[in-house]
C-alpha cells in the first residue's frame, strides 16, 4: 500500500510542476514567469526528494544526464 501512495504523490507532484511549467512558458518575461518557473522546479525537487524520504533512489537530474550525453558524443 505504501508504494501506491508514494508513486501517486509522485506523479502528483511531477504532473503539478509540468502543468505550471506549461503555463509559465505562456506568460511574457519578468518576474511572474520566472517565479512561476522556480516554482515548477520546487515541486520537481519535491517529487525527487519524497523518492529519497521513502528509501527510493532518485534518478539524476535530466539536465545532468544531458551534459554527460553531450560531452561524450
Amino acid at each position: 500500500m505504501g508504494k501506491v501512495v508514494f508513486l501517486y504523490r509522485s506523479l502528483a507532484y511531477r504532473n503539478a510542476a509540468a502543468d505550471i511549467l506549461r503555463k509559465a512558458r505562456k506568460l511574457p518575461r519578468g518576474a511572474e514567469r520566472s517565479a512561476a518557473c522556480r516554482y515548477a522546479k520546487a515541486l520537481r525537487d519535491l517529487a525527487q526528494t519524497e523518492a529519497w524520504l521513502e528509501g527510493r533512489v532518485a534518478r539524476e537530474p535530466q539536465t545532468t544526464q544531458r551534459r554527460k550525453s553531450a560531452a561524450s558524443g
